[in-house]
């Protein structure tokens, strides 16, 4: 390794001043505080406002936010539009499929279609006829 460009790797003495614990970590941390430990040795030292110690996740204290009620809103308002097909679909015969087609794009005959255009156009030009 190269001389004089890494920094210095020593123990450190973080406070936790929330709950006023202490823990001893090495670290590469620079400060210019420091403290006397249990152990008789000087440590550069470090106040910190939260740590594990403290932290509403780690100390059991974090609220668990429900998120079973989002979900069921969620089925409930999506089960409505898209029905759940619970049957097994079998296969049909290519005739039925075909037939059914069939009855299911069944237009009016093309002689309906015409005389409906053409009472339609007489009723429309007859107020035309008048003027």
């Amino acid at each position: 390794m190269k001389k004089e460009i890494h920094p210095e790797y020593r123990e450190v003495l973080f406070h936790d001043t929330s709950v006023d614990q202490y823990f001893l970590i090495p670290s590469t941390l620079n400060t210019d505080q420091t403290k006397e430990w249990e152990d008789g040795k000087t440590y550069p030292y470090y106040p910190l406002d939260i740590s594990s110690a403290s932290h509403p996740f780690y100390t059991g204290k974090h609220k668990i936010v429900d998120t079973g009620g989002r979900v069921d809103r969620f089925k409930k308002r999506f089960a409505k539009s898209a029905p759940v097909v619970e049957e097994k679909l079998t296969e049909a015969p290519a005739e039925e499929v075909v037939e059914d087609a069939k009855a299911e794009t069944a237009e009016a005959p093309a002689e309906e279609v015409v005389e409906d255009a053409k009472a339609e156009t007489t009723e429309e030009e007859t107020p035309k006829e008048k003027e």
